[in-house]
């Protein structure tokens, strides 16, 4: 009678699920009839956002509980989901929305929604959607598809590169530069003198500083270890957290964050920092026959060359992870990615540093550059995954390293905030790991987006070289 029971209920809360929905096309036709398209799309947009996402997430909890589930087995769960009832109900009432129905239209990394909705067209060609909707994108093979840029300084110009949007602020910045660090006796510094990674030839570092002490001018923003301790401004200032997951106040610890030292132990005659790329297959908006080196791997051979000029033992992973028997699978790409970095580990125990270079993908309205060192400079973001959803942690994907990992990427964004004023966006967190589990100095850095030209990704390498060396210098 208990299993009868539990059918019983289960069979009930799907009915209830699928009535609702088909409110929600109702209503959508209503307002398409009643005032247009326009509210009857923003009606559906509401309608989904507030209940269709739940219903199915319920729907996902009950078949497929979660726990004890590993990282490969994601896609299976996925399939089985959509050849359900369910899903096949929920997939047929949501293609009837254009909203939906761009998700998953991709053909060679282009988006034919035009020719099929016209009319849904200036929606997405606006931002709006990747504001609205950005918790959807991952699935496309993209970390973040926010569109927007979040971080001081950063100007947004159109595709075809005028101005559009202006320059956004990220809201009251710390003490101004120079403000923490003696009104910066070293402005006069020759430029790039002591950049070769000897700590000895850098000034004493204060104790009230946040950020690197360095012979480069400190030109842009500083921040007091006062402000840094309010969770609340801490969070508003340096980071955007995704709906997967949660950033509390027991995590995110400024003091915790700055007391960490991240000064490399070994010497450099045995390999030190590893750079490699999940999804080695993301190109830069003038990759072509005649510029087949704008892709993250381009840009991975320069940081390479900047770092092995500074004294580090640098080995470049150019594996491909993200293409299996030609085909493009970023969702699995992690999954083989873990198999060759942790061979790499295993050959080249001596690697403390491992940075995953991508880039991010944006609506292809916008294209994000900034002028860092005088040069045209796509904006980088540091991400973090912290393998934890809002209802607490992901127990199958442990990271003993979470708190140095997001450690890491603070200090280098508190650095660059103060030496390289417009190179950074917000930190980026999301719920899953990574493979950022794999050393304490882990991160995962998106250099621009696809709108964005080789020659400003690559321009980026330079300070985040910089920032980069800041940290691993200890000061």
């Amino acid at each position: 009678m208990k299993e009868k029971g539990g059918r019983i209920n289960w069979l009930i809360r799907h009915m209830m699920l699928i009535t609702g929905l088909v409110l929600a096309v109702l209503l959508l036709f209503r307002g398409a009839a009643g005032t247009g398209r326009a509210a009857g799309r923003e009606r559906l947009t509401a309608l989904i956002n507030d209940q269709a996402d739940a219903g199915l997430e319920w729907i996902w909890r009950m078949n497929y509980p979660a726990a004890g589930r590993a990282e490969e087995n994601e896609t299976k769960m996925v399939k089985a989901e959509e050849e359900s009832i369910s899903g096949l109900i929920c997939r047929f009432i949501f293609g009837q929305s254009p909203l939906y129905r761009y998700l998953g239209r991709e053909e060679g990394g282009e988006i034919n929604y035009k020719e099929e909705d016209p009319a849904f067209a200036g929606y997405l060609e606006s931002g709006k959607f990747y504001e609205e909707h950005q918790y959807l994108m991952y699935d496309g093979g993209e970390e973040t598809g926010a569109g927007t840029m979040e971080q001081a300084g950063t100007t947004v110009l159109a595709a075809n590169g005028d101005g559009a949007g202006g320059e956004g602020t990220s809201g009251t910045p710390g003490t101004t530069a120079g403000g923490n660090a003696g009104n910066d006796e070293n402005a006069g510094a020759v430029e790039n003198a002591g950049m070769n990674g000897n700590a000895a030839a850098l000034p004493q570092k204060d104790d009230n500083m946040t950020c690197a002490a360095s012979v480069l001018p400190l030109i842009g923003t500083t921040y007091r270890k006062e402000q840094l301790a309010d969770y609340d401004y801490m969070m508003k200032h340096f980071y955007s957290v995704h709906t997967s997951t949660t950033a509390g106040r027991d995590l995110m610890k400024a003091d915790e964050f700055l007391a960490k030292d991240f000064t490399l132990e070994g010497s450099n005659d045995k390999p030190q920092i590893l750079i490699y790329h999940t999804h080695s297959q993301e190109e830069f908006s003038d990759y072509g026959p005649d510029n087949k080196e704008a892709t993250v791997i381009g840009i991975g051979n320069y940081l390479t060359e900047l770092l092995t000029a500074k004294g580090y033992h640098v080995i470049h992973d150019k594996s491909v992870y993200d293409l299996q028997n030609g085909k493009l699978d970023r969702n699995k790409a992690y999954t083989y990615a873990l198999d060759g970095v942790t061979r790499i580990l295993q050959e080249n125990p001596s690697i403390e540093v491992i940075l995953d270079l991508h880039r991010d993908g944006v609506n292809e309205s916008l294209h994000m550059v900034n002028e860092v060192n005088g040069k045209p400079t796509a904006p980088i973001m540091f991400f973090n995954g912290v393998s934890q959803t809002p209802e607490g942690p992901i127990e199958y994907l442990p990271n003993p390293y979470r708190s140095d990992n997001l450690a890491f990427s603070f200090q280098m964004q508190l650095d660059a905030a103060a030496y390289f004023p417009g190179l950074t966006r917000k930190i980026y967190i999301k719920g899953l790991r990574y493979n950022l589990h794999l050393r304490p100095r882990s991160v995962l850095i998106e250099v621009g987006a696809q709108t964005n030209t080789y020659q400003e990704a690559r321009n980026a390498m330079e300070p985040l070289a910089e920032v980069l060396n800041m940290v691993l210098q200890g000061n």
